[in-house]
């Protein structure tokens, strides 16, 4: 039987490899795992760290990444809405 915590570490694994592999934001990783953002961002940001510090480390920076575009990404969205009136 697996236990608990060890399901948790490995979501928190799998989370990390999508995200670095994909490039992707916490809202793609919770949409693709069935999980809330505040899931994702907590098993990255705290779990992650005592599980696997090298992923978590390349999570990290694809995360920081994300967060520096995010006003682009948003800004993007607000055009695409508006063009379409």
């Amino acid at each position: 039987m697996v236990c608990l915590r060890e399901d948790i570490e490995q979501r928190a694994r799998d989370l990390a490899l999508y995200i670095v592999e994909n490039n992707a934001t916490v809202r793609d990783a919770a949409q693709h795992f069935r999980v809330s953002k505040s899931t994702v961002h907590k098993d990255l940001t705290e779990r992650l760290r005592h599980v696997d510090r090298p992923l978590y480390t390349q999570a990290r920076a694809v995360l920081e990444h994300n967060k520096a575009e995010r006003h682009l990404r948003g800004g993007e969205a607000t055009r695409r809405k508006y063009k379409g009136r």
